[in-house]
């Protein structure tokens, strides 16, 4: 401790020294202390950075789908992400300073998971598919990839391990390729529709031309019809016992079987106009299906119609589809009558179809007349229709039959033909067995 002496002296001292002095220290103490609040400042705006750094990263390995594996140079876990904690069912504490090879479900996917980090500079590994411990305990594939993870020299301090579950993978596979078949189908529906299209205004130029001869052929035979009554006249008139006739024209009458021939007259008359007239019948009805859709509603008889569908689908099958029809002379609609034709036939065909494989294929068709509708039953005597799939036989492009044999849109579009004729289409399966497509309609008029 100083003594009295040595205190008197540097109190002597500081008294001697000058005021400049004291002014140049507290000047310096100022600037430090500047300095200091600057490097405080800038010190708190790093930090705050760094934190706002973290919180991203954070968020964002807490929102990838894929889990996310970080380990150092001798394959000991450091760092998860939430993806690999819900995919096998542990938390970050049980995870970190584990080895990665136990994670693995057998001991091949181990030993793989070793030799990421047996090289001294272990290469990137693509797409390597191996079995993970779920959260069951159930070994789940997973497909990997595995990184180097470098210092800012350039130095190995370990990996990052990425993968996503192989069923995912698998399912986006089949929905690419089930949008790619879906694609390839309706590509095909387009260009089968421009064909229809083209066949259909083909039809109606046929039909249209085939309209002349036909008017021909019934003119002709309604002609020949009164030219034969007359020459008929004429040679009872010729033979008559009134007149005198050589035995030369008995003779030539029986060789010449003139009597056969008039007799036959008739018959084959009536078959030409028969066959002139379905001809006719046809011809209208392929008009009718090949027309262009009409914006102006048009009253016909939906009898007609269905008995023109089952026509045509029954003698363009097989002999042994039988189909019984059982509806009244009169069922007045209004609307398109080729529409509803093409609606008939899909009806029809579609029950052909489901009855190829019984032993008496067979259609009953019956119609129920109240309040102002007409309900027309198609009943089959097939095996009905899956109840899962009841829902569905309305959906464009759902089928049950093979690929090949069957497009999906027949009922999809008769369903939105009928809807625009103020309809119902419906389906059910019979408690007897086969299914029952229901077609129910308005009436033009109230039937008696």
């Amino acid at each position: 401790m100083p003594g009295p002496d040595a205190l008197a002296e540097a109190r002597a001292g500081l008294e001697q020294v000058d005021e400049t002095v004291w002014v140049e220290v507290i000047r310096k103490m100022d600037e430090v202390y500047n300095d200091l609040l600057q490097y405080e400042v800038v010190l708190e705006q790093k930090n705050a950075a760094l934190e706002d750094s973290q919180q991203f990263i954070e968020s964002v390995l807490a929102s990838m789908s894929d889990i996310l594996i970080v380990c150092n140079r001798h394959g000991t876990i450091q760092e998860v992400n939430d993806s690999l904690r819900r995919c096998i069912g542990q938390d970050e504490s049980q995870l970190r300073g584990r080895p990665l090879a136990e994670l693995f479900a057998d001991e091949g996917s181990r030993q793989r998971a070793r030799d990421f980090f047996s090289a001294a500079r272990p290469a990137a590994v693509q797409d390597c598919e191996l079995l993970i411990s779920g959260r069951d305990g159930s070994p789940l594939p997973v497909s990997l990839n595995c990184t180097p993870r470098l210092s800012g020299t350039g130095k190995l301090v370990g990996m990052v391990v990425t993968g996503r579950p192989v069923g995912e993978l698998r399912r986006a596979y089949h929905a690419l390729r089930q949008a790619h078949e879906d694609l390839k189908r309706t590509q095909q529906q387009l260009v089968q529709a421009e064909k229809m299209a083209s066949l259909g205004r083909l039809v109606a130029g046929v039909a249209h031309e085939l309209n002349n001869p036909i008017s021909f052929v019934l003119g002709n035979v309604l002609a020949f019809r009164r030219y034969a009554a007359r020459l008929q006249s004429y040679i009872e008139a010729v033979h008559s016992d009134d007149c005198q006739r050589s035995p030369e024209v008995d003779r030539l009458r029986q060789e010449l079987r003139i009597d056969r021939i008039m007799a036959d007259l008739e018959p084959l008359l009536d078959g030409m106009t028969e066959g002139g007239e379905r001809t006719r019948d046809i011809v209208d009805g392929l008009k009718r299906f090949s027309a262009i859709d009409r914006t102006v509603d048009e009253p016909f008889n939906l009898a007609e119609v269905v008995a023109r569908a089952v026509r045509w689908v029954t003698r363009s099958g097989p002999s042994g589809f039988q189909v019984k029809v059982d509806l009244p002379a009169e069922l007045p609609v209004t609307g398109s009558p080729g529409q509803m034709q093409q609606v008939l036939m899909n009806l029809v065909l579609n029950a052909r179809d489901a009855t190829s494989g019984c032993r008496s294929p067979q259609l009953e068709i019956a119609a129920i007349i109240a309040d102002r509708t007409v309900c027309v039953q198609l009943d089959d005597n097939g095996p009905g229709i899956d109840p899962a799939d009841l829902s569905r036989v309305f959906d464009p492009f759902f089928t049950t039959k093979p690929v090949g044999q069957g497009t999906g849109l027949g009922l999809s579009i008769s369903y939105g033909i009928v809807e625009r004729h103020r309809g119902r289409l419906e389906v059910c399966n019979r408690a007897q067995g086969g299914a029952r497509f229901s077609l129910i309609l308005p009436l033009a008029q109230l039937v008696p």
